[in-house]
């Protein structure tokens, strides 16, 4: 009897742990089913913008204005795309966004940057972090309340309408991206730094031989964020550009709706500028695609120490 009863409770145990597993089986599976539910919610709230771009790039002014809206266009009007990039000059737009203002800035900016964050992260100096806290600070300023004063002082060094005004500002740092790679190079072991001193090795040459190499993931994101900031940047070439040669593909954009506008009878109007808005975003979007290992790991590293 005894044995029997026995036999029985292990058979009650397994059955325990069985059901148990199946449980917890279900509530995992139920877990990921949730999890993935809300990705492809919020994948569709994100990428649902650019979609109704690209399908206002293929309509006619009818379609993009009809009530209800239509979301796919019919008939699709692939005409746009080769008349609105002849309407202006777009190559030279790009030309000047990319090696007039892009280019330079950013390498000023990940020069500078990094120097001045070396100096908050590596070395130590007296005021330091009283210093660090006021260039923070500065990030509280809005550029609204700088704008006059920068916009006199250009003028005065007669910069207006060069792009001078756009770039020599980040050759001085962005507190931003100092911020960004003082966290990642804290993270850096210091002993690596000191072995380098101890070998004679300058600060200098400690940045760029041990730091600079080691911080690539967070440099790749400072370049990402700031090419990218630059090639939205409107406001900045609206207020020191004046000549239609000198203007960035931000100001093509507005070129093109001004022209558009005036032409009351062009019916087109609107799938136009969505189709050139389109050609614009695609770059960044290549861009994201390729390097996108890279800038999530920047962007999950540049906080690992405060």
């Amino acid at each position: 009897m005894l044995q029997h009863a026995r036999q029985a409770k292990g058979s009650w145990d397994a059955d325990d742990v069985t059901s148990a597993r199946n449980r917890k089986r279900v509530t995992d599976l139920l877990r990921r089913l949730l999890l993935y539910a809300t990705f492809i919610f919020w994948s569709i709230v994100f990428v649902a913008p650019f979609l109704w771009m690209l399908s206002s790039s293929l309509k006619d002014d009818p379609q993009n204005i009809a009530v209800p809206p239509i979301l796919i266009p019919n008939p699709a009007r692939w005409q746009n795309y080769p008349e609105a990039l002849t309407r202006l000059p777009w190559a030279l737009f790009a030309y000047n966004s990319v090696i007039k203002y892009a280019v330079p800035s950013v390498i000023g900016t990940a020069l500078s940057c990094s120097i001045v964050a070396y100096g908050f992260s590596r070395i130590q100096w007296k005021g330091r972090d009283v210093m660090f806290f006021i260039c923070i600070g500065t990030m509280m300023i809005p550029f609204q309340v700088t704008m006059v004063p920068l916009f006199i002082i250009f003028r005065k060094l007669d910069w207006i309408n060069t792009y001078m005004p756009l770039v020599v500002p980040s050759y001085f740092g962005v507190p931003y991206f100092i911020f960004m790679l003082r966290q990642f190079f804290l993270s850096i072991p210091q002993e690596l730094s000191d072995a380098a001193r101890i070998d004679g090795c300058s600060e200098l040459g400690i940045l760029t031989r041990i730091i600079l190499p080691l911080a690539k993931p967070a440099l790749a994101v400072v370049v990402l964020f700031r090419f990218i900031g630059i090639w939205n940047d409107y406001l900045g070439p609206l207020i020191y550009l004046n000549e239609r040669d000198q203007m960035p593909i931000a100001l093509g954009l507005d070129l093109l709706r001004q022209s558009l506008g005036d032409l009351g009878h062009d019916p087109n109007i609107y799938g136009h500028i969505m189709a050139i808005n389109t050609c614009v975003v695609l770059p960044v979007l290549v861009i994201y695609f390729f390097t996108q290992k890279t800038f999530i790991e920047g962007v999950a590293v540049t906080g690992l120490k405060g």
